[in-house]
């Protein structure tokens, strides 16, 4: 299928960890005007598994159960995340958007990848990178932030074993390629944040900075390393289009402190747009209709651009 001037994107949504949130932010999506203007939604779960969604609520029952197991959560997750890679390796689909999942449940289920990005990766045969990315700029800031992990999901004792020079080079590869790309930036500028406090500080905190990361950094033609206490303002204020972080939580913590609600999950490096809500399963409020469905209208309408961008710059090419 291929995405013509004035046809929304048709985008598959899937349904996430069946326990939790998603059900609830995906009905309330669904219900946004602006949402149905910007692409047609195809809700993606697994064939025969006897999950239905209580209109009144927002709750799924599973296999007429009023919730589901873990193992159950995990596996219809993790099937609807391969049907819908599939529809969009095949043209059926434009681009993908994933509610939250559950990891411990996704392994209890059969699947051992740590989180979407892994098994996507792995779906694809792609080498991606995993961003976060704020839809605006932050109140006082002129530039939305965006952080890229050259790690993801791992424990924090084995990040130094995992942060390589081409772990940083891939990293700065993808991100340039995506922002190119997916959000239009010619000559995008990257930095990659400092592991150690005050980047080492001339070794005094740690010698990775001035041992690897810098010559990682300039080898890959991206600035820094720049200490996380700065870099990330720096990047608000317009400095950068895009931070690499060495590790997980100090690339999330940035980003979801200077956006949570209004940032988007972006898979870069997929032959295909993905997107994802900037947030969890929320288990502990699901079921209640209260869950706020902000970033997941906000997942659907970038998704929604990069597939109309992304189209367009296919039609230059033929």
């Amino acid at each position: 299928m291929t995405l013509h001037s004035g046809r929304r994107p048709r985008l598959a949504v899937t349904l996430g960890d069946v326990r939790g949130i998603g059900p609830e932010i995906i009905m309330k999506t669904a219900a946004s005007r602006e949402v149905r203007a910007a692409a047609d939604l195809v809700f993606v779960g697994p064939a025969n598994a006897g999950v239905d969604v209580d209109e009144r609520t927002g709750s799924w029952t599973a296999a007429g159960t009023a919730t589901a197991a873990a193992a159950d959560a995990g596996r219809f997750a993790g099937r609807a995340i391969e049907r819908a890679v599939a529809l969009a390796l095949e043209g059926a689909v434009d681009g993908i958007v994933t509610a939250p999942l559950d990891k411990a449940a996704l392994l209890a289920g059969g699947y051992s990848y740590p989180g979407h990005t892994e098994m996507l990766a792995t779906l694809t045969g792609r080498r991606v990178a995993m961003m976060l990315a704020a839809t605006k700029p932050t109140a006082g800031a002129t530039n939305p932030l965006r952080v890229v992990l050259a790690t993801t999901h791992l424990a924090l004792r084995d990040v130094p074993t995992a942060l390589t020079a081409r772990a940083i080079a891939d990293a700065a590869a993808v991100t340039r390629a995506g922002l190119q790309e997916w959000f239009g930036i010619a000559e995008p500028r990257i930095a990659l944040c400092a592991l150690n406090p005050h980047a080492g500080d001339g070794g005094r905190f740690g010698r990775e900075d001035d041992e690897l990361l810098r010559p990682a950094a300039d080898a890959a033609g991206i600035a820094g390393p720049f200490p996380a206490d700065t870099v990330f303002v720096r990047a608000m204020r317009g400095a950068f289009d895009a931070v690499i972080a060495p590790y997980h939580d100090v690339g999330m913590t940035a980003i979801k402190v200077a956006s949570f609600g209004g940032a988007v999950n972006v898979t870069l490096g997929l032959p295909f747009p993905r997107t994802s809500p900037d947030h969890g399963t929320a288990l502990d409020i699901a079921g209640q209709g209260i869950a706020d469905a902000s970033s997941m209208i906000e997942a659907i309408l970038l998704c929604a651009q990069i597939a109309r961008r992304t189209a367009g710059a296919r039609a230059v090419e033929v």
